[in-house]
């Protein structure tokens, strides 16, 4: 694996674009010349990105805007939800009350009856939506807009990782191209957190493939307030920072890999203080999401009896079965990923999995596969080396990708 590109002038990572001597966009007129002096420092390569893109943000907004008018509880009504109420589901609600109210408003807690169990969910996101709607007087808006950029900085860092490894002057626009199509893309566009965690983790991985350790440990350390699993990403750090370790200057910067922890212990800190419980975020996850350890072959079991003991409804039974379907494609990426010796991401797959795959049953696991980088760029190598591939996947992808969008926005899956 190639850990530098020499035939490739160095790259702002996404974010950080920009010198001294550009616009401050201090004022209004500075705003639109900043984005256009932006856009032309983009590489060729990297605004086709962006405009893939573009087009299917449209694509998935045109299907939530469908969704409003056609799945309605009350068939006779003649008026449609409100503009964003498809995107209004599930963790949405967390981060919201979160933003709004904090952890434990008014002395509430896990100790009372009905608790919604928020404490399990980082503070990254909702965080950053209070500061948004600042600025965006919608909850909902700020949400959108936080995913929608934050998608268009993580799609251009994945193609950039796709193009440190791949020859090919397309490989990038293939591997987004994948990522955009997979069938968990609505989530991307859902004010959730798989959007605001891969723009800062796919940037700090691509910061450690430089060597650039500081950048790479400050950006895994913001994802770590985004996503637990920041701690898997900083795992990987630590593998790759020893695989390339030749010098003592190299050896100097082992301390800046201890950066990602400081989010969690803080957040254990102050979930403690309100909670007396130094884990509370974890018995939260257990208390509400059924997420208590067991065996992996007990997940296994269970998660198939949800598909096919007919315990579960029907929607349930189909989310049950794409959950093993999901866990059998990551084990065979890490076995992929073992045998080709790319240990860092071997470990970060490896971490993913056992997280995912040790509850009572699986849940959220094809959502978890927009965070396997590994998965978006081996597609597009596969697909660069067999014609066939790319159009096999869209061929299966995209109708799988209408039929979730769907579900989530109509309310009867939570992904």
């Amino acid at each position: 694996m190639s850990l530098s590109t020499p035939r490739r002038p160095r790259e702002c990572p996404p974010g950080r674009t920009g010198t001294a001597s550009e616009p401050s966009g201090d004022t209004p007129s500075a705003s639109p010349v900043f984005l256009v002096r932006l856009l032309h420092r983009l590489k060729p390569a990297d605004r086709e990105v962006l405009w893939l893109y573009l087009l299917t943000r449209l694509g998935i907004w045109t299907t939530a805007y469908c969704t409003r008018w056609l799945f309605l509880d009350d068939r006779q009504t003649r008026d449609p939800a409100s503009f964003f109420a498809p995107w209004q589901r599930w963790d949405w609600w967390h981060y919201l009350h979160i933003a709004q109210d904090g952890y434990f408003p008014d002395g509430t807690g896990p100790w009372i009856s009905g608790w919604d169990n928020r404490e399990a969910f980082f503070p990254g996101f909702p965080y950053l939506l209070r500061a948004v709607h600042a600025v965006v007087p919608s909850w909902p808006a700020a949400g959108a807009l936080i995913s929608f950029v934050a998608g268009g900085v993580a799609v251009l860092a994945l193609a950039r990782i796709a193009r440190l490894h791949l020859p090919q002057e397309n490989a990038g626009q293939r591997a987004a191209l994948f990522f955009l199509f997979s069938p968990c893309a609505v989530f991307l566009a859902a004010g959730y957190t798989e959007a605001l965690f891969l723009a800062l983790a796919l940037p700090a991985w691509l910061a450690a493939q430089r060597l650039n350790w500081p950048l790479a440990a400050a950006l895994t350390c913001l994802a770590t307030t985004v996503r637990v699993s920041g701690l898997f990403l900083a795992a990987a750090l630590a593998v790759h920072f020893v695989a390339t370790a030749r010098t003592a200057a190299h050896w100097r910067r082992l301390p800046w890999l201890a950066l990602p922890a400081l989010p969690p212990l803080l957040q254990s800190w102050y979930l403690h203080a309100h909670t007396g419980d130094w884990m509370a975020w974890k018995h939260a996850e257990e208390r509400g999401w059924y997420r208590e350890f067991h065996a992996p072959w007990e997940a296994w079991r269970n998660t198939w009896h949800a598909a096919f003991g007919h315990s579960q409804s029907t929607g349930y039974a189909l989310m049950s079965q794409a959950e093993l379907l999901t866990m059998l494609i990551g084990v065979g990426l890490l076995a992929l990923l073992v045998w080709r010796r790319r240990w860092p991401e071997s470990v970060y797959i490896a971490l993913t999995l056992w997280a995912l795959g040790t509850s009572y049953w699986y849940t959220s696991v094809p959502r978890a596969t927009l965070l396997w980088w590994p998965l978006w760029t081996g597609l597009a190598a596969w697909s660069l080396r067999c014609r066939h591939v790319k159009t096999a996947y869209l061929a299966v992808a995209a109708p799988l990708m209408t039929v979730v969008a769907v579900t989530f926005l109509s309310g009867r899956w939570a992904g």
